[in-house]
């Protein structure tokens, strides 16, 4: 079957290119954001309804092709990472969505989507059964989303030799911040800035030229996960990511608007796999920084 993606193997591979903060388990180390409150609501919500799906209707409410289609940011190296010359794709999203697709019993596609809009345009269309992506208000007006499966934190990265030695440093008048616009970072830092703001870019900079932009003296900071910045800064031995993080983003499986039963399903089922050690080995065999499964709901 033709996903736009990849087809379901051991080791997922790359056929074609793509076409084309959710409830947080830990506080934010500032203030939370002010969505937290509906979320739980809306879990609690389709919970009972979770606990009255049997197995086989899973299957054909999350995978109705038969395939459970799953799309994810491609260039988010917390998510995962597609090797650009077998086209493998290994990481925590990889190994969620085959755990996934074994309890359903089905086979599965991963797709790798260069933005946010291209997951959500994938859902509304129809050619993709979940997604993976933080949460934020704007975005839960066009999907549903899950509890946090991944835990990420988000901090800066600045120049070697730049004041700014903690996050609090960065939030002082004149100090210019570059994010990604509507991404997570951009959401979380314009809502909590109190003497500077954001400036929002259009999308995710090379490395390159983030590092070009912070030693012009362009921008004083940019914006990201911790896990993107540390190996941008491996890069770059005259960039250094700040020791500290502003916020501790949970990224959520995202299903289309209006779908109850979908929604109780992933819930149901993503509760079950947190409950194991899935997750938790997934970030260790991709050694990433700073980054946590999420716990079960109520944990």
């Amino acid at each position: 079957m033709d996903c736009g993606g990849l087809s379901a193997t051991p080791e997922s591979r790359l056929e074609k290119p793509a076409q084309d903060e959710i409830l947080p388990h830990v506080p934010a180390y500032n203030r939370p954001m002010h969505w937290v409150k509906p979320l739980c609501f809306l879990v609690l919500a389709v919970a009972p309804l979770a606990a009255q799906i049997p197995a086989s209707g899973a299957a054909s409410t999350l995978a109705p092709t038969g395939t459970l289609r799953a799309a994810f940011l491609g260039d988010n190296p917390a998510l995962g990472r597609v090797d650009a010359n077998t086209g493998t794709i290994t990481g925590p999203v990889a190994d969620l969505v085959k755990e996934l697709a074994r309890r359903l019993n089905v086979p599965y596609a991963l797709i790798p989507s260069p933005g946010t809009p291209e997951i959500i345009a994938r859902l509304n269309a129809g050619t993709a059964d979940i997604g993976f992506f933080a949460y934020n208000a704007s975005r839960a007006t066009q999907v549903e989303f899950s509890p946090a499966w991944l835990l990420m934190p988000n901090s800066y990265i600045v120049p070697a030799d730049s004041p700014i030695q903690n996050v609090a440093d960065a939030d002082r008048a004149g100090v210019h911040i570059a994010a990604v616009k509507s991404d997570t970072q951009d959401v979380y830092l314009s809502a909590n800035l109190k003497n500077t703001r954001v400036d929002a870019v259009e999308k995710m900079p090379a490395p390159e030229e983030i590092e070009k932009m912070l030693m012009e003296g362009k921008i004083d900071a940019f914006a990201a996960n911790r896990q993107r910045l540390v190996e941008i800064g491996s890069r770059f031995p005259k960039l250094r990511v700040v020791g500290d993080d502003y916020y501790v983003a949970g990224q959520a499986i995202a299903v289309v608007k209006n779908n109850a039963g979908r929604l109780a399903a992933i819930v149901l089922l993503l509760d079950e796999v947190l409950a194991t050690n899935v997750v938790k080995d997934s970030i260790e065999r991709a050694g990433l920084h700073g980054v946590n499964a999420a716990p079960p709901r109520g944990r």
